[in-house]
Parts: structure tokens; C-alpha cells; sequence
């Protein structure tokens, strides 16, 4: 018994090796169409294992049929429904192109994408970008004037200023801002202030020549926008995660967790040793602080992906460098330091270089056991904004992952392993 689960345990290192090996770099941005493969004109892109048409309800399906009127693929909300079930429209899932989505995760060619390379394995993912601090907006399930003229702005104004100056940085590496934030009190999903900051900080020598050229005033606007959004850096870090767990993926052998995704009616995740299959259960429990005038009757699931964080041990896995989180998210800063321990439970390793200073730069739970989950009883936590149904973001806080999926990942994992089970 020893020697197969030693057979298990090294696949599971390999794993982790590529997780700590891997160097996201920012490399260029792009739109969509031009960066993304297998992306389309009529393509949209969404959160979660793939649903037939008519399976898509709520804020998720309103954000699709939304990007197809904002693509122009469709003049009405009705004549996108039509040419989505006719064909002419497709919808896809993000992983299968590379890419993660927030909540709803809508891409469509035109939206600029952050295009991030593993420079250790090859391989590229991709994010499109956040939308500013309003509530309301396409991911989250709203679409109106004001989303579609930021959505523009995104387009036509921020992403070819910020463009030029990536390339004229060589590319920036994200791997060493995201472990400094994490020192300095980000947990790269929920709270992302100070990463932002030193994104920002990186780009600020090639803003002044871009404004010594005669950009100044494109520069000031992205600058006030950037400046504006603490959240800006999520879809960076979302992108080196995704990057990262693509490397680890389709080891033989391994037990690894490499994505987890929700759409609007299940939770799913991937697992390193069993490619090209997704496990899918039910919807997450969330513990929840709400904006002003909502309940938990007002929240509606519409899809996530930002949650691939927790997948390479930042957000929930991290919790305990963040204490800032408890305004945001509810709780308090022993609750947080307790539900941090315990992902070491179900883990396989920690991190070298994502370091938390309150367990004495112990580096974060890394990699994810499906054997683990299910011996303890413990799973994945998360954190995360929430929806309403109505659209727009009405609070946030810590989801738990359902245990079916993991339970129905075991069960595959000992069919097509026998020989490393009991």
C-alpha cells in the first residue's frame, strides 16, 4: 500500500514543482479575437462547464444575451436569444480557450485581454479586464449606457495606453509583485490593494515617456482610472493562476485540483490526473457581509472563475495575510487565521516563494487533494463577491465548495488508477 500511494505522492510533487517553477509574465494585451485561440467574431465566452442554451438562467444568461448586443452581434436582447439558438452566436466556456472569467466571465472578440506567459512551460492564459467600482456591471449580470460606455472606455482608452507601455516594459513579471503583495496585506482575490499599487508602480517609468512623447493626456486617464480601481490587479493575478494550473495539469497519477469553476447552476473542478474531464456538483454555501438593504434572499449565482486563485493557493488559502478583508468581507481575524490552517489540511504541499508573515512566512496550502477533501471532511474555501438578482454586486464573502464533486472526482480517479488505491 505504500509503494502505490508513494506512486500517487510523486505525481502529486510533480505537480506542485510546476506550480512553484511556473513565471507568469505579462506579455501584451490584446483584444480577445486577435489573442485568444479558437475565438471568434460570434463567439462569447462565459464561466463554468459548458450548459445547453436553454440550461442558462438568471444574470448569467442576461450577461450573455448583453454581450451580444454590446458586440453588435445583435440589436435586442430578443434577437441575440434567436441567433444563439439558431447557431449563428456561439457560446463557449473560458477554460477551453485559455481564459478565466469573473462571476459571469463574458468575452467577446472586441474586449481587450491580458495576455500572460508561463516562461517556464510555454504556455499562455488570458483575462480580460476589470470594469471599474461601480456595482453594476456586465459580469455581474447589469448591462445599460453607463456599463457599455466603460466597457468602451476599456477598449478604446485604457487598454492601448496600457499596451504600449507593457511592451515597452519587456514584459512584467508577476509571479514577484503577487508574492510582495501578499506580504503587504492582499490575498489576490478579494483584496488586491496592494498589488495593484506595484503593478502600477512598474508601469509608471514607461507612462513618463509615453508622456514626455505627447500621450499626456491619455496617460492621466488611465492613470486616475487605475488609481480609482484597487481591484484592477485581480484579473492579473487570475490570469498568472490560470497559467500556472494549466502547467500543472494532465499529470498521470496526480490527485491535484487544477481549476474549479461555477456557472449558474453547478460548481465543477478539474483534476491534474484525470484530463479533459470536469466533476460537477452542486452550488457553493456562502457566508456572506451584504451591502446595505439585501439579504441572502436577493443573491442569484452567475457563474465564477476568479476562484482558479485559491486553485494555486492565494484568496481563501491566503486569508490570514489579509486581515483587511474583515470590512469587506465580514469576520474576524481569528476566524480568518483558523479557516486558512485548515487548508493546509487538504493540501499536499505549500508554496516557496507566496509566503504569509502571520504564520512566520509559512508559504500558502498548495495543491489541492481530492483524497484529502474527502478523508476529512474539509473542503476548499473561497473567497468572492456575490450577485444579486437583479444584477450588480450586492456584498461579499467566503463561499465553501460542494464535497459531490470531489466525491465524484475520487470515484473516477480510482477507476482509472486502481492500482494506487486500496
Amino acid at each position: 500500500m505504500s509503494q502505490l500511494l508513494g506512486t500517487r505522492a510523486h505525481a502529486n510533487s510533480t505537480v506542485v514543482e510546476r506550480l512553484r517553477a511556473s513565471d507568469p509574465v505579462l506579455v501584451d494585451i490584446l483584444p480577445a479575437g486577435e489573442a485568444i485561440p479558437g475565438m471568434t467574431a460570434t463567439t462569447i465566452l462565459t464561466s463554468g462547464v459548458p450548459l445547453s442554451w436553454e440550461d442558462y438562467y438568471g444574470g448569467q444568461r442576461r450577461a450573455i444575451l448583453s454581450a451580444a448586443v454590446y458586440e453588435r452581434l445583435a440589436v435586442s436582447l430578443e434577437e441575440a436569444d434567436h441567433k444563439i439558438q439558431a447557431g449563428e452566436i456561439q457560446v463557449a466556456f473560458t477554460h477551453d480557450h485559455g481564459c478565466v472569467g469573473s462571476v459571469a466571465g463574458i468575452y467577446t472578440a472586441s474586449m481587450p485581454v491580458f495576455v500572460v506567459e508561463d516562461r517556464q512551460h510555454g504556455n499562455r492564459a488570458f483575462c480580460n479586464f476589470y470594469e471599474g467600482e461601480s456595482r453594476y456591471r456586465l459580469n455581474y449580470g447589469s448591462y445599460d449606457e453607463s456599463v457599455r460606455d466603460g466597457l468602451l472606455f476599456l477598449q478604446h482608452e485604457l487598454a492601448p495606453v496600457l499596451q504600449d507601455a507593457v511592451r515597452r516594459s519587456g514584459g512584467i513579471e508577476l509571479k514577484p509583485l503577487i508574492g510582495r503583495a501578499l506580504r503587504m496585506g492582499d490575498e489576490l482575490h478579494s483584496r488586491n490593494t496592494a498589488a495593484t499599487s506595484l503593478f502600477l508602480r512598474e508601469l509608471v517609468p514607461h507612462l513618463l515617456a509615453m508622456s514626455a512623447e505627447g500621450d499626456l493626456a491619455r496617460v492621466t486617464t488611465a492613470l486616475n482610472f487605475l488609481q480609482a480601481s484597487d481591484y484592477f490587479f485581480l484579473r492579473l493575478s487570475m490570469a498568472a493562476a490560470k497559467a500556472s494550473a494549466d502547467a500543472a495539469d494532465g499529470v498521470p497519477g496526480s490527485s491535484v485540483v487544477t481549476a474549479m469553476t461555477i456557472s449558474c447552476r453547478e460548481f465543477a473542478i478539474r483534476v491534474s490526473g484525470l484530463p479533459g474531464q470536469w466533476f460537477r456538483g452542486s452550488l457553493p454555501q456562502a457566508d456572506a457581509k451584504l451591502f446595505d438593504g439585501f439579504t441572502m434572499d436577493d443573491m442569484e449565482w452567475i457563474g465564477g472563475e476568479s476562484l482558479i486563485a485559491e486553485t494555486v493557493g492565494l484568496g481563501a488559502f491566503a486569508q490570514a495575510a489579509a486581515f483587511g478583508l474583515q470590512a469587506y468581507q465580514g469576520g474576524d481575524a481569528q476566524a480568518m487565521v483558523a479557516m486558512n490552517e485548515s487548508m493546509y489540511a487538504i493540501t499536499v504541499s505549500e508554496h516557496d516563494t507566496y509566503l504569509i508573515p502571520y504564520f512566520g512566512f509559512r508559504g500558502v496550502p498548495l495543491g489541492i487533494d481530492i483524497h484529502r477533501v474527502v478523508d476529512s471532511g474539509i473542503v476548499p474555501l473561497i473567497d468572492g463577491g456575490l450577485t444579486g438578482k437583479a444584477g450588480g454586486q450586492i456584498g461579499a464573502g467566503v463561499l465553501s465548495a460542494p464535497m459531490d464533486c470531489f466525491v465524484a472526482a475520487r470515484s473516477a480517479y480510482a477507476a482509472a488508477y486502481p492500482q494506487h488505491e486500496s
